[in-house]
This record gives structure tokens, C-alpha cells and sequence, in this order.
């Protein structure tokens, strides 16, 4: 069982910076792949950002050239750092990752948190 905590979330003026992060409960190693997702009221959760073991990073097009995505060894977080914020930004962030056992693969999910950009 994997479990994923979030924080860092809040309201920002447009144009403005957040951090998220999100706390691991296991080793980077025994994952496949972690990351972020959004979901905005009414749309469907959407992929932020994501890191695949051995270091490769995807990016929604909407964000690329203003969000990175990070991990810290020390700490066992993944971050999300969220620059030049739009108010379409706003949704509610959820932490994820996967692992791959016995063949099949397993979804984790942290319990979101809110991101509310104000124009």
C-alpha cells in the first residue's frame, strides 16, 4: 500500500508561484511512475505532470514552460512548483503514483488539494 499526502496548495493572484508537495510512504524505487493530476469543477482530471522512473517527465501542454516537476531523496516528496499561474489553473491538484506487482499495475491517489488562482 502506498500513501501519498499533499500540501501546498492556497489562493494566488494570477501571475503568481505555488509550491505543492507530496509525501511518499515507500521508496521511489519500488514505483513505476508519479506525478500529478488536476481536476477543475465540471472537467474530467487531467494529467499535470509525471515522472517515470529512471527520470523521464511528461507535461500537459497547458503547463510546459511553467510547472516542474521534482523529487527529493531525502525527504521522499514529489514537488510540483507552479509559476506564472492562470486562472485556469484552478482545481483541485491529487498526487499519484503506480506501482507494477506480479504483472499487474496499482493506482494510488493522495486526497487532493485545492489551487485557486485569482485573476
Amino acid at each position: 500500500q502506498v500513501r501519498l499526502v499533499e500540501s501546498g496548495g492556497g489562493v494566488v493572484q494570477s501571475g503568481g508561484s505555488l509550491r505543492l508537495s507530496c509525501a511518499v510512504s515507500v521508496s521511489f524505487h519500488s514505483l513505476n511512475a508519479m506525478g500529478w493530476y488536476r481536476q477543475a469543477p465540471g472537467k474530467e482530471r487531467e494529467l499535470v505532470a509525471k515522472m517515470i522512473e529512471g527520470g523521464n517527465t511528461n507535461y500537459a501542454d497547458s503547463v510546459k514552460g511553467r510547472f516542474t516537476i521534482s523529487r527529493d531523496d531525502f525527504k521522499n516528496t514529489v514537488n510540483l512548483q507552479m509559476n506564472t499561474l492562470k486562472p485556469e489553473d484552478t482545481a483541485v491538484y491529487y498526487c499519484y503514483a503506480d506501482q507494477l506487482y506480479s504483472g499487474s499495475a496499482y493506482d494510488f491517489w493522495g486526497q487532493g488539494t485545492q489551487v485557486t488562482v485569482s485573476s
